[in-house]
């Protein structure tokens, strides 16, 4: 209102303000809500198109409103297979007019690097949502007997979980669960810091019991709340299958740290914004590895053994 008194020398109340603010936003991003969801049959067909090998899957209800969306490009569907199989899963809001959550599967890549497997929308976290969204997920990237499944301790995602992938092992985050533990003994926050994540990380039986008990001893009525859990859950020592480095779900965390402001959009510009980014990580490396590399292995694997080559001297 003030640029508007300012430059053109005219008063305009608040309400115009936002209207012509919306009005400008519709523009940007192509289109109002609802257009967008009328544009966005085409627009996924027309992605289908042009990335063969890529799964799609939008459902809507009977009246033809939106209910789910999937998505996985071939390039995640080709790639998860060099790629070890421990999936991090999580939901995160979306921030439009109407709402909704997104919901994601990533990987590691064989250099650490965040690895997008799918994604999905639906309209909350629940039961269904979840169902719905790994039921394509396991359709599309399928079960190995190794395969580990890594989330926060959301109550749907461990009733689906064990629904739709009953040959997976579910591994809990660290961090969530430490999140959970500072919250229920409040006055013990130091000593769990302190002891938690070396019990966590530690591979050998023998030093888990060490650390284990030291933890227990440090924080009263930790044990019985640890072992209610599951030992299997969220240690390395413990883990009937390989998680390898794969603690946390700070993959998933982080790429909805990079989508936090495309999840404003109108959900045909949303859809295309992550397109966009998928296409830009997978383009730089490929460009890096087959224009620039000098190594049989990733630079990660090839750095990881010079490091362990020279400190074993």
């Amino acid at each position: 209102m003030d640029d508007m008194k300012h430059k053109f020398g005219v008063d305009i109340s608040y309400s115009v303000a936002w209207r012509g603010r919306e009005c400008a936003y519709d523009n940007l991003r192509l289109g109002t809500p609802e257009q967008s969801y009328k544009l966005l049959p085409g627009y996924l067909h027309m992605l289908m198109d042009t990335n063969p090998g890529s799964v799609v899957n939008l459902e809507v209800s009977d009246g033809n409103k939106f209910q789910y969306l999937f998505i996985a490009f071939a390039a995640s569907i080709h790639g998860f297979s060099y790629c070890r199989p421990v999936i991090s899963i999580d939901a995160t809001y979306l921030k439009g007019k109407y709402r909704g959550v997104l919901f994601t599967a990533v990987c590691h890549d064989a250099n650490q690097q965040i690895f997008p497997l799918a994604f999905g929308v639906g309209d909350s976290e629940n039961d269904a949502s979840w169902t719905w969204f790994l039921g394509r997920v396991k359709s599309v990237f399928g079960v190995n007997h190794a395969l580990v499944i890594v989330s926060d301790r959301h109550r749907s995602i461990n009733n689906v979980v064990q629904e739709v992938f009953p040959q997976a092992f579910h591994g809990i985050c660290m961090y969530h669960l430490l999140n959970n533990l500072k919250t229920k003994f409040q006055n013990k926050t130091k000593e769990l810091e302190q002891h938690y994540i070396q019990t966590v990380k530690t591979y050998n039986l023998q030093d888990f019991h060490v650390l284990f008990y030291t933890l227990c001893s440090a924080v009263p009525g930790v044990k019985e709340y640890l072992e209610a859990v599951g030992l299997d859950r969220w240690t390395r020592s413990h883990a009937p299958s390989r998680r390898y480095n794969i603690m946390t779900t700070n993959i998933s965390e982080s790429l909805n740290a990079v989508l936090v402001k495309v999840r404003e959009l109108p959900i045909t510009a949303f859809v295309n914004e992550i397109r966009l980014l998928c296409q830009k990580w997978f383009h730089e490396r490929r460009t890096k590895f087959t224009e620039g590399s000098l190594y049989v292995l990733t630079l990660h694997i090839y750095l990881l053994l010079m490091y362990f080559a020279l400190y074993s001297i």
